[in-house]
C-alpha cells in the first residue's frame, strides 16, 4: 500500500506566514505559540486492511539530522514546534546517528532468548517490590479491560546506573526507582553490555534534543537554567530502559481478536491498541527504536502495513505514526507538558499488532528508555492542570516520586 500523505498547509518559513499570522517580521526568529493555537492542516488517507474502519492517515515524523541536533548554535525551534507543540504528534526523529544502527540489532536480538529462558531463571529476575520495574515482567501490568497483559514480556533497567542509592528508606519508599538493576549474569551475560551501550547513546542524544527543547520553550517562559528540560534529564538518577518482547501471534487468536475489534473499532479504537493499550507517558522524555519483527529467528518486514505506532492527536484524531528504522524517536512525557505549561505536549499512543495469515508466528522486539526526572525533583501543578487531575490538587506540588506512585496504583497493583 503507497504511503499516505500528510502536509500542514502553512509554510512556516514563509515571509507571509510570519507577517500575517504572526505578526512578526519576516526576518525576526520566531516564537512558540501560545498552547491552545491552532494550525490548519490536510490529509490525506486509504484505508487500511479492515474493510469496516474509517480510513486512516499514515503521518511521517519531523525528523532532525545528528550533525544539526549537535549543533548547540543551530535554531531547531521550528522542528521543535512542529513536532513537539501543540498542533504537533508529541514525538520526532533524530536521522544518521553514529552507531546506533548496530547497538539497536545487537540489544533487539536479545529479547527473544531472554523471554526463552526457563521460568525459574526468569523468576528469579523477577522484583515484585517494585512493581515489576526492574528485572522481568510479564502478565503483571494491567491492560485498558483491566485483565492482565499476556501479550509481551518486558526486562526494566537503568541503563546509567546499577544502584541508584543505598538508603534504605529511600528503596522502600520509592522501590520502582531506588531499586537495583537484575541482570541475568549466568543466563546470558550479554544483555546487561547490550542494554547499557544502546541506553546510554539513547539518554545521550536525548540530552541534545532536551537542549534545544529548552530553547524553544524559553521564547515563550521565563525560566531558569535549572528548570530546564536538559538539567532535570542531567541531575536525575531515575531512568528506566525496557526491552519489550511481543510474544509470536497465533493465527486463530488473532482472527477472533480482530473479528471482534475491526466491528467495535469506532465505539472503542480497541483495534488501534491491540498490542499495546492507550496511554501517555508520564515521564519527561521517551526513546524508542523502531521495532524488529522475525518470524521462526528470521528477521523479516511487518507484515501488516497496518500495524504500528498509533498517537491520537489534540484534536482527538488516531493517525499512525512511521519513523526510519535506523532513527531513534522520542516522544514528549507528561511532566514535560506540565513543566513547559503546555509548550511541549504528551500524546496518548497505543501500539497495533500485524493481523491475517502473515502474522502467525510472528514476534517483535523494540526498547524504550524512559527519561525522568529524579524522585525528589518538585512539580508544580498549576490550576489549570488537566492531567491526571484526578490525582492532584490544583496549585499543589508533589515530587517527581510521589506522583509516579500515584500513577502506577493505577496500572499495578497496589503497594501493601
Amino acid at each position: 500500500m503507497p504511503s499516505l500523505l500528510y502536509k500542514s498547509l502553512t509554510d512556516y518559513n514563509s515571509p507571509l506566514f510570519r507577517t500575517q499570522f504572526l505578526n512578526v517580521s519576516a526576518a525576526s526568529p520566531p516564537s512558540p505559540p501560545p498552547p491552545n493555537w491552532n494550525l490548519s492542516c490536510r490529509i490525506t488517507s486509504q484505508s487500511m486492511s479492515c474493510s469496516s474502519e474509517t480510513p486512516l492517515p499514515t503521518l511521517r515524523t519531523v525528523t532532525i539530522p545528528y550533525y544539526e541536533l549537535k549543533d548547540k548554535d543551530a535554531d531547531l525551534s521550528l522542528k521543535i514546534e512542529e513536532g513537539f507543540g501543540p498542533n504537533g504528534l508529541g514525538i520526532l526523529s533524530i536521522t544518521d546517528v553514529p552507531e546506533f544502527p548496530s547497538l539497536r540489532r545487537n540489544l533487539l536480538c536479545l529479547s527473544s532468548r531472554l523471554a526463552a529462558l526457563p521460568e525459574d531463571v526468569k523468576k528469579e529476575l523477577e522484583d515484585p517490590q517494585s512493581r515489576y520495574n526492574f528485572g522481568w515482567s510479564h502478565g503483571k501490568e494491567q491492560l485498558e479491560s483491566g485483565k492482565p497483559d499476556l501479550l509481551k514480556g518486558s526486562f526494566y533497567a537503568n541503563p546509567l546506573i546499577d544502584v541508584p542509592t543505598n538508603d534504605t528508606y529511600l528503596i522502600q519508599r520509592y522501590p520502582s526507582y531506588c531499586g537495583a538493576n537484575i541482570w541475568p549474569l549466568a543466563a546470558l551475560p550479554e544483555l546487561e553490555v547490550a542494554f547499557k551501550a544502546l541506553g546510554k547513546l539513547i539518554f545521550d542524544v536525548g540530552l541534545m534534543v532536551a537542549y534545544h527543547c529548552d530553547q524553544y520553550v524559553s521564547r515563550g517562559m521565563k525560566m531558569r537554567k535549572d528548570e530546564g528540560l536538559e538539567q532535570i534529564l542531567l541531575r536525575s538518577r531515575c531512568h528506566k530502559g525496557r526491552l519489550l518482547y511481543y510474544f509470536p501471534a497465533q493465527l486463530r487468536m488473532y482472527q477472533v481478536k480482530y473479528d471482534v475489534t475491526c466491528s467495535n473499532h469506532e465505539e472503542n479504537g480497541d483495534s488501534m491498541s491491540s498490542w499495546c493499550g492507550w496511554h501517555t507517558d508520564h515521564g519527561s522524555l521517551t526513546g524508542l527504536t523502531c521495532a524488529m519483527f522475525k518470524r521462526n529467528d528470521v528477521e523479516i518486514s511487518c507484515p501488516d502495513s497496518a500495524a504500528g505506532l498509533y498517537i491520537r492527536t489534540r484534536s482527538g484524531e488516531i493517525v499512525k505514526a512511521t519513523f526510519g528504522e535506523n532513527e531513534i524517536a522520542y516522544q514528549i512525557g507528561e511532566t514535560t507538558e506540565i513543566l513547559s505549561q503546555g509548550y511541549l505536549c504528551a500524546t496518548p499512543h497505543g501500539v497495533r499488532a500485524p493481523k491475517g495469515k502473515e502474522a502467525s508466528g510472528v514476534d517483535r522486539s523494540t526498547f524504550a528508555l524512559f527519561m525522568q526526572p529524579d524522585w525528589d525533583e518538585k512539580l508544580n501543578f498549576s490550576e489549570d492542570v488537566y492531567i491526571h487531575k484526578e490525582l492532584i490538587p490544583s496549585n499543589d506540588s508533589l515530587t517527581f516520586g510521589e506522583y509516579s506512585e500515584m500513577l502506577l496504583d493505577k496500572y499495578y497493583h497496589k503497594k501493601t
